[in-house]
């Protein structure tokens, strides 16, 4: 689980909460029916009209990647290729099957997999390349449609806005009335702008560098695998795999590994 993701947010709710009960006002003068309708079920009826139905709930599933999923760290992932070297050159390919069972990431898995079946080199590359550009294409789209929302949002906001407008100059001889029309154009901004930059903008960014790590260790895992077929030794696997790191990170993690 990603704690900063979460801390995040309700660190961003606790202080906007916070600031209005300092202020003296109670939240009731906050919620306003109207204005939520008008901000969050116009851009969700945008988000239906800009992309098709399956995409948009698709996107919960890729939007759980910002706090539940849980990558393996790079050094681990070179640790244990060169683990696996390690039993290639003294026992051969099929020792590995072994090992598949105590893998737990499901790409890696299936990677050793293809390697112990005898897969080709261009085969194994083909295959995993191709999945690691389903997975940015996927993520490509579900940020895409949280930009969306970040836009939309300000702009149903604005819409509430001048519909309160309008409301409250219709109803100028009704003292009564001006303030419902007050609170639904004040309001509506105001949640189009909290959906837009603390939720909709943040968890973008977020889900775009969990792309960019995802993406990594998977053509770490790629090149540990080629490896792997290649026949190399343990430290000609390291060496390689330590290129996709930082020159800080290799001088950090090069001991870790030959003391492992």
């Amino acid at each position: 689980m990603d704690i900063a993701t979460i801390l995040g947010l309700v660190l961003g709710i606790g202080l906007v909460i916070g600031s209005i009960l300092i202020g003296g006002g109670g939240l009731d003068g906050f919620i306003d029916t109207p204005s939520l309708m008008i901000t969050v079920g116009g851009s969700i009826a945008a988000l239906l009209i800009n992309f098709p139905l399956a995409k948009v709930l698709g996107v919960f599933n890729i939007i759980k990647k910002c706090f539940l999923t849980k990558l393996p760290a790079s050094h681990d992932v070179i640790f244990r290729f060169k683990e696996y070297a390690s039993i290639v050159r003294r026992d051969g390919l099929l020792a590995l099957e072994e090992k598949i069972d105590q893998v737990e990431e499901e790409f890696i898995k299936r990677g050793l997999e293809l390697v112990v079946a005898g897969t080709s080199r261009e085969d194994l590359t083909q295959v995993v390349e191709t999945e690691i550009n389903y997975v940015e294409q996927r993520h490509q789209v579900g940020k895409k449609i949280i930009d969306a929302l970040a836009s939309a949002a300000p702009a149903f906001g604005m819409v509430g806005t001048l519909i309160g407008l309008v409301q409250m100059l219709r109803e100028l001889d009704d003292p009564s009335k001006i303030g419902i029309g007050m609170a639904t154009a004040l309001l509506t901004t105001l949640y189009g702008a909290l959906i837009a930059n603390l939720f909709c903008i943040p968890l973008a960014g977020k889900l775009e560098t969990r792309t960019q790590e995802e993406v990594m260790i998977r053509e770490l895992t790629l090149a540990g695998l080629l490896a792997l077929v290649d026949g190399q030794t343990p430290r000609a696997l390291q060496e390689r795999l330590q290129a996709f790191l930082s020159q800080s990170h290799r001088s950090v993690e090069a001991p870790r590994s030959e003391a492992a």
